[in-house]
């Protein structure tokens, strides 16, 4: 919602900019999107690598 106000006040004060920005959201979204993919998988792999080091932890506070 706050965005949606944001671009409804560039829209009042500078519109070429706003309708720019609206053509270009799209094209930016696709361009950041395998850095978006990249972190999630960056961020497996190190829940996974986390995961395994405290493993023997878990294991004895369980005993």
């Amino acid at each position: 919602m706050v965005k949606f106000l944001l671009f409804c006040i560039l829209l009042v004060l500078c519109w070429p900019l706003a309708l720019l920005a609206l053509v270009l959201y799209p094209f930016v979204w696709l361009i950041l999107l395998p850095f978006r993919v990249v972190g999630v998988a960056v961020g497996g792999v190190l829940a996974l690598i986390t995961a395994l080091f405290l493993l023997p932890v878990r294991m004895l506070r369980a005993v």
